[in-house]
């Protein structure tokens, strides 16, 4: 462990974040079903959850980067965060939900990446050590998923919110407490963000980044759904979203030996193709929970080797005092523009085609993420670090 390295905050950062995370993902489409509203509706909804990421993570990215108060940005982005989503609380149709949902999320996706930026300034040269620190928003995830699926199933949806905002207030909590990592020498270097923009590789990494996120679209607003209606109850979605996130954690221990070992390329390209098979196993065999399981295994790849080696190409590429606008940038490209497009489309298209058809264009647009890999990424990458 790096000297000084403050890892238990950081660590507790991540397990906050990503256990709000881990409540929305698997359970607030089937809230919103429960507050009476349809697939079409509930795709828009979660659509805004993640298009805020389009311009809030890039506007607090370049004030962070411009300022150097990248932890005061983040401290003000969870505390508004706790403030906006009490507006859940409220009666309201569809617009005020709507409304909510993008003032709470405007604020909560922006700490993320200037936070990825903070805990890698953190280790310096030894970055290597982020995916043992990144693991605990995976089990900060599972925990959330685990528990909050065992209370549906005794109390019912409505607990949903009352369990975020109590999510939402530990989080702004520990954010008080993470310092903020002193700046590099080379801080001020780096170029400019339309040089590195223009690059083929980036272009090229952005895009099927992209692709890969928007075939999530399905998976992430109505996954949970899907499972409800073939009678899955609330604790055995639960143990479907756990078994995804125990496969994580395992890739999160081994990314540092594999990246050094088989290269950015190579593994991104197995997370996509990977990303192909599985949703369309989700696709064909709704009631086997056995398949289904074998698809939540893929999760492993589909996110973890996915962003662990993407990041590890994000700071490579993006250097010094781009940093911050780099992960911006990345996050929402992908866990914005891509999940909101694959949100909003497939509520659209379960209404229209159907759920299991869904999941088969959701498969094309993985293997558009795969050929786009293959065609713009270096087989190798110099100066590549162990991991990121």
């Amino acid at each position: 462990m790096p000297l000084g390295l403050p890892y238990t905050r950081l660590a507790a950062f991540y397990f906050a974040f990503f256990g709000v995370l881990g409540v929305l993902s698997p359970y607030w489409g089937p809230y919103l079903r429960g507050r009476g509203f349809d697939a079409a509706e509930i795709g828009i909804l979660v659509a805004l959850l993640h298009a805020t990421k389009i311009i809030a993570p890039n506007l607090w990215g370049w004030v962070a980067d411009h300022t150097g108060q990248r932890m005061g940005v983040i401290r003000l982005a969870c505390l508004v965060a706790l403030v906006a989503f009490t507006g859940v609380l409220l009666p309201g149709g569809f617009l005020w939900m709507a409304l909510v949902m993008v003032g709470f999320s405007f604020f909560w996706n922006a700490a993320l990446p200037q936070f990825e930026a903070n805990t890698l300034r953190h280790l310096g040269e030894h970055t290597d050590f982020y995916p043992r620190i990144r693991l605990w928003g995976t089990v900060g995830f599972m925990v959330a998923v685990l528990v909050v699926g065992e209370g549906i199933d005794r109390y019912g949806t409505d607990i949903v919110p009352t369990v975020l905002l109590a999510l939402f207030l530990i989080l702004a909590t520990v954010s008080l407490t993470v310092p903020q990592a002193a700046p590099r020498a080379h801080d001020h270097a780096g170029g400019h963000l339309l040089g590195v923009l223009r690059q083929p590789r980036v272009i090229g990494l952005l895009l099927a980044c992209f692709f890969l996120q928007a075939s999530h679209g399905p998976f992430y607003a109505l996954y949970s759904i899907y499972l409800q209606d073939y009678g899955y109850s609330g604790s055995a979605i639960g143990g479907l979203w756990a078994i995804a996130l125990i496969a994580e954690i395992g890739v999160f221990l081994l990314m540092p030996r594999w990246l050094p070992r088989f290269g950015h390329r190579h593994l991104l390209a197995l997370a996509m193709g990977l990303g192909v098979l599985r949703w369309i196993l989700v696709g064909a065999f709704p009631a086997l929970m056995p398949v289904q399981a074998l698809a939540q295994l893929m999760h492993a790849a589909t996110y973890g080797v996915y962003h662990a080696a993407a990041i590890s190409l994000i700071d490579q590429y993006f250097t010094g005092g781009l940093q911050g606008r780099g992960q911006a940038l990345y996050s929402s490209m992908t866990f914005g523009a891509g999940v909101a497009l694959g949100s909003l489309v497939s509520g659209w298209l379960w209404e229209g085609i159907g759920p299991a058809q869904t999941f088969y264009v959701a498969a094309g647009v993985a293997s558009l993420a795969l050929i786009t890999i293959l065609l713009s990424v270096p087989r190798r990458t110099a100066g590549a670090p162990a991991a990121a």
